[in-house]
């Protein structure tokens, strides 16, 4: 079976887009599932990506499309925020309602606004995102919670960005060991649903440093909710203002949090790759 697809990136995050929105009968619902993400996802046998971002109809009328997320190892995410950045491009570009500026997104996690800028007089597109409420857990008001790993003792602040975050601070994200680390705290006890991890350093009240290991891909350039949360994580701690970029290996995103009942503010880039048929064989 052939199956078309789109790859897209978002700051080095990258995404195999499967559009299913008008398959009817021909749906891939008999398809795609962990064990067709691990191999389409892989980066020698397969295509490559990070996650799939499989486009369905929405469960009621209202949004423009329903974005489901598998990772890489062959489990599912209740949001990303890079994908959905790329979702939107993808659908201003060759959508079933081509070159609209804005796009409501269905997703586990909820309903996701989305507003495509930029374009003309050669300026860079990018997608302004509603992330909505971050919620936070029981302990990061008193300054975080302790996690014991092996020997050592580390402070974490738990957000949530519909899926679930551990924000540590750094001196210095580059001698951080995330490939080591990132898996044993994704998988403590205390994370029952598993967790992504971001480590940040803070540079000033406007800049920080952040490295990702996500839950279910591993060591990424970037991870949208994961800038979020990190960005959360500084302001709630007052270690910056409310409006900051976060800077990730793959490029920066601006976030933007008024605190309180207000929603985060995600903006940044995303582009198309390439697109092509996969060849899959049950």
């Amino acid at each position: 079976m052939k199956l078309p697809f789109v790859k897209m990136q978002g700051l080095g995050n990258d995404f195999i887009i499967l559009d299913d929105q008008h398959s009817g009968s021909n749906s891939l619902e008999k398809i795609v599932n962990a064990e067709f993400s691990r191999k389409i996802c892989d980066r020698r046998y397969g295509v490559g990506a990070d996650q799939i971002l499989w486009l369905r109809k929405p469960h009621a009328a209202g949004p423009d499309c329903r974005m489901e997320i598998w990772n890489a190892d062959g489990s599912t995410a209740e949001m990303c925020g890079n994908g959905i950045r790329a979702v939107a491009f993808y659908l201003h570009d060759h959508g079933p309602k081509p070159k609209l500026h804005s796009y409501s997104i269905e997703t586990p996690a909820g309903l996701n606004e989305v507003k495509i800028k930029g374009g003309n007089h050669g300026h860079p597109r990018s997608v302004a995102v509603d992330m909505g409420k971050p919620g936070l857990g029981a302990l990061v008001a008193s300054g975080g919670e302790t996690l014991e790993v092996g020997k050592s003792f580390l402070k974490f602040y738990e957000v949530s960005m519909g899926n679930p975050h551990a924000v540590i601070f750094v001196d210095d994200v580059a001698k951080v060991p995330v490939e080591s680390i990132g898996p044993i705290i994704e998988k403590h006890p205390r994370f029952p649903k598993r967790t992504n991890v971001e480590f940040v350093q803070v540079e000033d009240a406007s800049n920080i440093h952040v490295r990702v290991w996500e839950r279910g891909a591993g060591v990424t350039l970037a991870c949208g909710t994961g800038a979020c949360a990190a960005a959360v994580a500084s302001i709630v701690a007052e270690k910056t203002d409310s409006s900051l970029n976060v800077k990730l290996p793959g490029g920066s995103l601006h976030i933007h949090w008024a605190r309180g009942e207000a929603p985060v503010m995600m903006e940044g880039p995303a582009s198309e790759v390439f697109r092509g048929e996969y060849h899959w064989e049950q």
